[in-house]
């Protein structure tokens, strides 16, 4: 079954070169030209990935993305104007999952959307161990769910990749490269915010009662440790 995509973006012209590329490569799209009717087609149908234009006129693309996150978990790439660092840490913060500045190269952009959807393929289908668990905190990756303390906490898929990569490492030091490159599907690149603000909004939902803690070293990485051992370097 092909891919299904969703292009939310007010420039028809530029939708319609993304749909062209896309389809090119057997990737089904839907095109919605401003953040309400974005929001109907993801109510009635499921995507395997959204592409979401910033600015747009009525609701922009983080008030679309914010509004997207109280019922859908689906991949959400980001199309930013280049330069417009606010933006982008916004909406990472908001739980998109990668962004891409503009004016891209038509190449770049079918990398960037294969890896997402290489990833998140991966995810579903690794059952090399059902549940992870360390403190509280219990992943279970039949259901795609994460539980602290009973509690179930509410991840972004990316989120989730994060928090599952740090458990298969739990303890070791893991490198921001490495982080970007197995989960991103790309180097990291000088001022890319996106690894620290995906940690972040993880430390936010790592709740005391998880008895883990993400120790940041700096110049080095993260280490995801017990919260009895977080005063070890």
């Amino acid at each position: 079954m092909s891919k299904q995509v969703l292009i939310i973006d007010d420039d028809k012209e530029l939708s319609s070169l993304l749909l062209e590329y896309l389809t090119s490569e057997q990737i089904h799209c839907d095109q919605a030209f401003d953040g309400e009717s974005g929001l109907n087609f993801c109510k009635q149908k499921p995507y395997d990935l959204i592409l979401l234009d910033i600015m747009m006129p009525g609701i922009d693309g983080l008030e679309t993305l914010k509004e997207l996150r109280r019922f859908s978990k689906v991949p959400v790439l980001m199309l930013t104007a280049r330069g417009e660092d606010y933006d982008k840490i916004l909406g990472l913060e908001l739980g998109a999952d990668d962004y891409l500045p503009k004016p891209f190269n038509h190449r770049e952009l079918l990398a960037r959307v294969k890896a997402i959807l290489r990833r998140f393929d991966y995810a579903q289908e690794e059952k090399k161990s059902n549940v992870q668990k360390a403190g509280t905190l219990v992943m279970n990756h039949n259901t795609h769910m994460v539980h602290i303390g009973g509690e179930e906490v509410i991840l972004t898929g990316t989120e989730y990749q994060f928090l599952s990569f740090l458990l298969e490492n739990f303890g070791n030091l893991v490198s921001k490269d490495e982080l970007s490159k197995e989960i991103l599907g790309r180097r990291i690149v000088q001022y890319d915010r996106s690894i620290d603000v995906h940690i972040s909004n993880l430390r936010k939902k790592l709740k005391p009662e998880s008895e883990l803690e993400i120790k940041t070293i700096r110049g080095s990485g993260y280490r995801l440790v017990s919260t009895e051992l977080s005063d070890t370097p």
